[in-house]
């Protein structure tokens, strides 16, 4: 690839990571509701003020590694962490966050906002204009908490990051009620995490950072991030197009983590991406456990040796095969990248990423005059669009909202995408999976075409508009098998209030 191309790629892949970040209006709006969550319950008459409570923020909103949700209703989950400087003698986890909790219903607008108590938070929802929820994670720290905050990561070690973790109550455990000993609790450690991944975030030119320059009270709003930032950003969105709302996809510590590790300080976007999708699996550790009598998955909490992020992959196993499956598929779907080829790179990108944010990278990278794109390849003959057993839609169509069908192929373990030129193998499973930007709630209806002489004499022309009912995630996932060679598609439906508001092109599948 051509210095040029390789320059105009890496500004692209940085566009794209822009256009999936939050709004910087939306970033206000969460900083200034968090302000508030922090002012209430640390102000003068506070039931916790003993305690000096103070508020942070954590996760993907701390790193800044935080992705827009692909569905314009969905809501932002901002994760806070209330941290007190210790507790009554005699309180158990339940005193703690039942303190918490108290003193947020103590501001009757934040009391009508309650969610239904969850296992360790108390959760906010806010308005429907606004379209975030707030979780508070009541916690304790430790004495040396902040006096670590001070250092330099390069001056720490495992052991003494302990120093930054904090005890945390969960409600399904059986010594929430009556042990008052925090070091029986559960710990977590979303600083010193921070830290971490920080650390492991700066290029090969840049100085080590404080800790506490990684753990600032609400990080300003960031135009530009660290390429770490955005390769995560990048597999975030890539993994939730491949499986929507599926409950057993890959999560996202999981990804953050194997990401960074794999991360060589690189400067070049789309190199470290294509590194980082090549180190991910080596990654990953593999260790008997005497309890299970097998060897399990062990991706661990690089600043809590205790605590194992593929832990339920013991129990479920569909979540690591899909994990591998969307490894395997995300190497194979960047390596496009290395041809410098636009046109393809954008047909690639845009099935595995979105129409939407794909466009927005390509014009401010200032390449989409590069692009020759149709959906439909030349020599698709669009009059087998015209199937007489092609059912119409019998809602009045009213489209004022959009739908994108994604597809990939599964043969085995391996997990193709599908394009318009893609052929796919018989008798192996595709799954569509569709994004809209329609306000739920609304129904979702599929069709399924298929031509050719074998469907035919096999009597599958089928053709009928159904309703979804596979795979859940509101009928925006459908599974199908490829049994008929020729070129076949499917086609979305949105219905709202008895009117299709959103239909997305025929999506066409070629099998061989």
């Amino acid at each position: 690839m051509d210095l040029f191309n390789n320059q105009k790629i890496n500004e692209l892949l940085d566009e794209i990571g822009r256009a999936l970040d939050i709004s910087e209006n939306q970033y206000s709006v969460v900083e200034r509701r968090y302000k508030a969550v922090a002012n209430h319950l640390s102000k003068d008459d506070s039931l916790l003020r003993d305690f000096e409570p103070d508020i942070m923020p954590q996760g993907s909103f701390l790193l800044g590694t935080m992705v827009k949700p692909i569905m314009q209703d969905d809501e932002l989950d901002v994760d806070l962490v209330c941290r007190l400087k210790g507790k009554k003698q005699h309180w158990a986890q339940y005193h703690l966050k039942q303190e918490v909790g108290n003193q947020i219903k103590r501001d009757d607008q934040y009391k009508k906002m309650l969610d239904e108590e969850g296992k360790r938070c108390w959760t906010l929802i806010y308005s429907e204009e606004t379209k975030f929820h707030m979780d508070v994670l009541p916690s304790l720290i430790g004495k040396d908490h902040f006096m670590l905050l001070e250092k330099r990561f390069s001056e720490l070690s495992v052991e003494n990051l302990e120093g930054l973790s904090i005890r945390i109550t969960d409600k399904t455990l059986n010594n929430y009620f009556g042990d008052p000993d925090t070091f029986n609790w559960l710990k977590s450690n979303p600083f010193g995490y921070s830290g971490w991944f920080n650390d492991r975030k700066r290029t090969a030119n840049q100085n080590v950072l404080l800790l506490n320059e990684s753990v600032e009270p609400l990080p300003k709003y960031q135009y530009q991030k660290a390429p770490l930032q955005r390769i995560v950003q990048i597999l975030k969105r890539h993994r939730d197009i491949m499986f929507g709302g599926d409950d057993d996809k890959p999560i996202s510590i999981i990804i953050t983590t194997l990401v960074a590790w794999s991360y060589n300080h690189e400067t070049d976007l789309s190199v470290a991406l294509l590194n980082v999708l090549d180190k991910m699996k080596n990654n990953i550790k593999y260790i008997f456990s005497p309890e299970h009598q097998k060897n399990i998955a062990w991706i661990g909490n690089p600043v809590n040796d205790a605590e194992n992020f593929a832990e339920k992959w013991t129990d479920n196993t569909q979540k690591e095969d899909n994990f591998y499956s969307w490894l395997e598929k995300a190497q194979t779907d960047f390596e496009i990248l290395k041809t410098g080829d636009f046109t393809l790179i954008y047909r690639i990108l845009k099935t595995i990423l979105g129409t939407n944010v794909v466009n927005e990278g390509f014009k401010n990278a200032g390449i989409d005059s590069f692009i020759n794109e149709s959906y439909f390849p030349a020599a698709f003959n669009k009059s087998l669009l015209n199937q007489p057993h092609r059912e119409q839609p019998h809602w009045p169509i009213k489209l004022t909202f959009n739908l994108e069908i994604h597809g990939n192929f599964k043969q085995g373990k391996k997990q193709m995408t599908i394009t318009p030129s893609t052929l796919v193998p018989k008798h192996c499973d595709i799954y569509f999976t569709g994004t809209t930007n329609t306000p739920r709630p609304f129904d979702v209806f599929w069709q399924v075409v298929n031509t050719g002489s074998e469907a035919e004499s096999k009597g599958g022309l089928r053709g009928n508009i159904f309703q979804s009912k596979t795979l859940g995630v509101g009928g925006l996932r459908q599974k199908e098998n490829s049994e008929y060679t020729g070129s076949h598609w499917i086609q979305g439906y949105i219905i709202k209030n008895g009117n299709c508001v959103a239909r997305s092109y025929e999506f066409l599948v070629n099998i061989e």
